[in-house]
């Protein structure tokens, strides 16, 4: 009998072990697809340099992607700043709360709902540094805050303080809805693209195994456009530096990378909060400090200038304010952060955002 009894306890024993082995496997397969995705990721990230450049190379081309598209961001604001300006359209002024930069910064929030927001993970499947470029660089450079905020600045010392209420609730509400037309838009124009069959998720996210061959060659024609950019915006400031009155846009042009580039070093501090429990993680610090300090150094420029009041300290001035501080400031990645948080949980985080801004 005492046989059967251990006999029958080893039995009960080895059936429980081996229904509580059951559950916890089933346990595992139920909460394994995040950790497996976790550890393929990993692994990706860790295969990721030998497919691609090594990691001096990899952080050298960022930053040859953003000095380029950068520039092509500074020209693209300069050209809607004639287009719509006095001396062409005659529908944004420095005495109206229609800003010379309101074109600029409409434009590049419905850009920023195309490649920022819609199609950001297709770009990036193609290519990490287009994606990059093309929302840091290129339209990161295309809107301004600092330039915003300058003019209404110079507004409120006039005493024009209904235009500054007025420029800063009526900006505000017209990039917001650029943004919102453009993802809106992208969103029609992405679902054309899958009803014509032109396109799909399972292609697009095969097209980033990019080859160290093809990656080292964009890099380095990249490197030779920005050498070339550099070499003419020299030049044509050398020679319209004394007669011509587009010197400044030169100038901004060779100074404009080093304002993405910290930038994007500040973009970093995006989605981390204070201290070790992440306080205000909410909060996109980054681009907080980065618009808020171009607005700072903005005014203090404008007061140099205006002490100093000499045509070469002004072209000098105007040229940094246009370049460094243009494009260390945007609007594009404001209005995209203010639109995520209007569409979350706390809506009022979006508003609470922009009061803090301005």
């Amino acid at each position: 009998m005492e046989h059967d009894v251990g006999v029958n306890n080893l039995q009960l024993h080895l059936g429980a072990s081996n229904s509580v082995s059951s559950i916890l496997s089933l346990k595992s397969e139920q909460m394994s697809p995040l950790l497996s995705n976790e550890r393929g990721d990993s692994q990706d990230i860790q295969q990721e340099p030998n497919k691609g450049l090594p990691k001096l190379l990899d952080y050298s081309s960022y930053l040859i992607h953003l000095a380029v598209f950068g520039i092509l961001g500074v020209l693209t604001r300069y050209t809607l700043d004639k287009l719509f300006g006095p001396s062409v359209g005659h529908v944004t002024s420095d005495q109206t709360i229609l800003y010379l930069d309101l074109p600029s910064n409409m434009v590049g929030s419905f850009l920023m709902g195309w490649f920022g927001v819609v199609f950001k993970e297709d770009i990036s499947n193609v290519s990490g540094y287009l994606a990059v470029a093309l929302t840091t660089g290129y339209l990161g450079s295309l809107t301004t805050f600092s330039g915003w905020n300058q003019k209404m600045l110079e507004l409120g010392v006039t005493g024009n303080w209904l235009f500054v209420v007025l420029g800063f609730l009526i900006g505000l509400f017209l990039v917001a809805f650029s943004i919102i037309f453009g993802i809106e838009t992208a969103k029609g124009f992405k679902w054309l693209l899958r009803r014509l069959n032109m396109t799909s998720g399972s292609e697009t996210s095969k097209a980033k195994d990019e080859g160290f061959k093809l990656q080292l060659t964009v890099m380095v024609v990249l490197l030779l456009i920005l050498g070339l950019l550099w070499s003419l915006s020299g030049v044509l400031m050398i020679s319209e530096f004394r007669n011509g009155e587009n010197s400044f846009l030169w100038i901004a042009c060779m100074v404009g990378p080093l304002g993405v580039w910290i930038r994007w070093l500040l973009s970093r501090l995006n989605g981390h909060g204070l201290g070790s429990r992440d306080l205000l993680s909410w909060i996109p610090f980054g681009t907080l400090i980065a618009n808020v300090s171009a607005a700072c150094i903005m005014a203090a420029l404008a007061t140099t200038k205006i002490y100093v009041n000499t045509r070469d300290c002004d072209t000098i001035i105007k040229g940094i304010q246009f370049g460094l501080m243009g494009c260390l400031s945007t609007v594009s990645t404001f209005v995209a952060e203010f639109n995520k948080m209007r569409e979350g949980m706390y809506p009022w985080r979006a508003y609470e955002l922009s009061y803090l801004v301005h």
